[in-house]
């Protein structure tokens, strides 16, 4: 599902089960003219129940939530409803909770500190099909995937088959927290260029953003060292 020419709004549902967070997003986001936000929930059963009623296209999704928490939601959503793109917004730093949603599917991540802007932003970009990684989510990200792993920071492990030493490089920059335009940068390539190389990865890697492929760079020790 994408934004249609005759829906110019997105439509948005908040989860959270704190009410004056809640309201406070709700409200904030209903300044914006292209958000619309059409329903809210307390917990994990509302959010999907009420994504799927109001046909929603992004759920701000909190993770920390009584009975179904978010990642379990998401997961749930990712099933009966894979039109729903998730866009994680929470204030702690339970690794598990956060790794456990990225593999439910959910496309976004970003703290509860995020200003009005940036969780705006943040939905367009994931209501686009786009993957959003705050950087101090992504931090959160790495420490987990380099435990699952069992990798320490930089280590080297054998390269994933298939990839070249350049899409090796485009990754390792991916789970830097490098954009598109940084890497054509550092790189001193176009931008073009490195959207191939990263379709090509992706492809290989069998992975459908950069959120998941910041999981597999590290399971495959494709991780940024202190130099990177």
């Amino acid at each position: 599902m994408r934004v249609s020419a005759e829906d110019k709004q997105i439509r948005v549902v908040v989860a959270d089960d704190q009410t004056v967070v809640r309201e406070s997003v709700a409200a904030m986001l209903d300044l914006y003219d292209d958000i619309s936000v059409v329903g809210t929930a307390a917990d994990g059963d509302q959010a999907v129940a009420t994504a799927i009623a109001e046909r929603a296209l992004v759920v701000l999704m909190d993770l920390n939530m009584p009975g179904v928490d978010g990642a379990e939601a998401t997961s749930r959503l990712s099933r009966r409803a894979p039109d729903v793109n998730v866009l994680i917004l929470t204030t702690y730093g339970d690794d598990e909770s956060i790794m456990r949603a990225l593999d439910a599917g959910a496309r976004g991540y970003l703290t509860k500190d995020a200003g009005r802007a940036d969780i705006a932003a943040a939905i367009r970009t994931v209501a686009g099909g786009q993957a959003v990684l705050d950087q101090k989510v992504q931090q959160q990200l790495v420490r987990a995937a380099m435990q699952r792993a069992e990798l320490p920071a930089g280590a080297q492990a054998a390269p994933p088959a298939g990839l070249t030493p350049r899409e090796q490089e485009v990754l390792t920059l991916i789970a830097s927290g490098m954009s598109n335009r940084d890497i054509a940068g550092h790189l001193f390539v176009s931008e073009g260029t490195v959207k191939t190389h990263i379709n090509n990865l992706f492809a290989k890697a069998g992975v459908r953003d950069r959120a998941a492929a910041v999981t597999f760079a590290f399971q495959h020790g494709l991780g940024p060292t202190d130099a990177a």
